[in-house]
């Protein structure tokens, strides 16, 4: 009858209807307090699976929101670290490179946020976070390769005390349009993926800093942008991770004035040591 009917119904894509049935399953977790110099490290390469990260760090965020996703947060315990007061045995028995984030996993450590982003939905269970489609695999590694000049862009902005320069306005409106490539969903290939999870951390830093510092509204003539970030709002994977804007903001103007951002300058402090 009916239900067999909706069963049989093809119309709705496969990841879409994944992701439904994840959010539908999402629990949120009480977080773990951030480890800092006077805390002990775990048990490291004990068979648990770790993922390390900071809260304020939107490299971090990216991999916990793939966690998240993937509903696997019982299989990989997630690790906070204090990245103003670092623990030294982070640096000694975890990642060389003193970076976050880490995944501990199979008695190895891996780096690097976008390719953890990969290996978490390589290895583990849940929703796939890129799609078959070739033409879309193809528009997000495009996309994953513009992203590192896209927060250039605006970060070089930061700093300034003129008023937004084109740089910033040519940046977001090649979001715009690559958030109009795919018209089977509100993402940038349609269903959510891992591109949304790339972008998602600095936007919602750099929403919430140009707004408030520079009275810029970084959606302002950008339907598509506007609408992406109230659909990637509703998805429990990636608000579970943020932080309250007010404290960024205030975190940022305590530590470093409007000079620098507070979570990507202490990230990019770990990035270069």
């Amino acid at each position: 009858g009916a239900l067999r009917a909706k069963v049989l119904d093809t119309s709705e894509p496969l990841p879409m209807a994944a992701a439904a049935a994840a959010a539908a399953g999402f629990a949120k977790e009480v977080l773990p307090p951030s480890l800092d110099s006077t805390s002990k490290p775990p048990a490291i390469f004990d068979g648990t699976t770790r993922l390390y990260i900071s809260y304020v760090c939107p490299y971090a965020q990216r991999t916990w929101i793939a966690r998240n996703y993937k509903g696997v947060q019982e299989k990989i315990k997630l690790v906070p670290i204090d990245l103003e007061n670092r623990p030294a045995w982070y640096k000694e028995k975890v990642n060389p490179a003193n970076k976050v984030p880490s995944l501990e996993h199979n008695n190895k450590v891996k780096g690097e946020s976008l390719d953890l982003v990969k290996y978490i939905d390589k290895y583990f269970e849940g929703p796939a976070l890129l799609p078959d489609d070739p033409a879309k695999q193809q528009f997000a590694e495009e996309l994953l390769s513009y992203n590192d000049s896209f927060n250039k862009a605006m970060y070089s902005a930061m700093p300034s005390n003129r008023d937004v320069d084109d740089d910033v306005g040519a940046a977001l409106d090649k979001l715009e349009d690559a958030l109009s490539k795919f018209d089977d969903g509100p993402f940038f290939l349609g269903q959510f993926s891992l591109v949304d999870i790339a972008y998602a951390p600095f936007i919602e830093r750099f929403q919430t800093f140009f707004e408030e510092v520079k009275n810029y509204d970084i959606t302002k003539g950008r339907p598509k942008l506007t609408l992406w970030i109230e659909e990637l709002n509703k998805i429990d994977a990636y608000t579970h991770t943020r932080r309250d804007p007010q404290e960024l903001l205030m975190r940022t103007k305590k530590r470093f004035g409007v000079k620098y951002y507070y979570g990507f300058s202490l990230c990019l402090q770990i990035y270069m040591l």
